[in-house]
């Protein structure tokens, strides 16, 4: 097994997405991050193209996610993005973030894993 990346690059590359996030959101009072934006915004900032679109609404009908899920699975896909360094959202952002929202939803806790 390959060794993982050292806390210290990780800790670079996330300080650095923090930045990307601060000054895209310069214009805007009150929000410094992904987390905090607004439907508009993720219309603006987090808009994914037509084949994650077309994953996305797949995702949430095999999920039954919520309107309010698929504007956080936005968000984070945002954010992986953003810790890429990655100035548009693309569909391996928006596969790994429903991947965390299925882990979120799923009963592996229970299971002990």
């Amino acid at each position: 097994m390959a060794p993982g990346e050292p806390s210290s690059t990780i800790r670079e590359r996330v300080i650095r997405a923090r930045k990307i996030q601060e000054e895209r959101f310069k214009p805007f009072k009150g929000v410094y991050a992904n987390a905090q934006m607004t439907e508009r915004m993720l219309h603006q900032f987090a808009e994914p193209d037509a084949a994650s679109l077309d994953m996305l609404r797949m995702a949430m009908e095999r999920l039954k996610l919520s309107a309010r899920a698929y504007s956080r699975i936005l968000k984070v896909a945002r954010t992986i993005a953003d810790l890429e360094g990655t100035e548009k959202v693309q569909s391996q952002h928006i596969a790994e973030a429903i991947g965390y929202r299925n882990l979120d939803r799923s009963d592996w806790a229970e299971r002990g894993v």
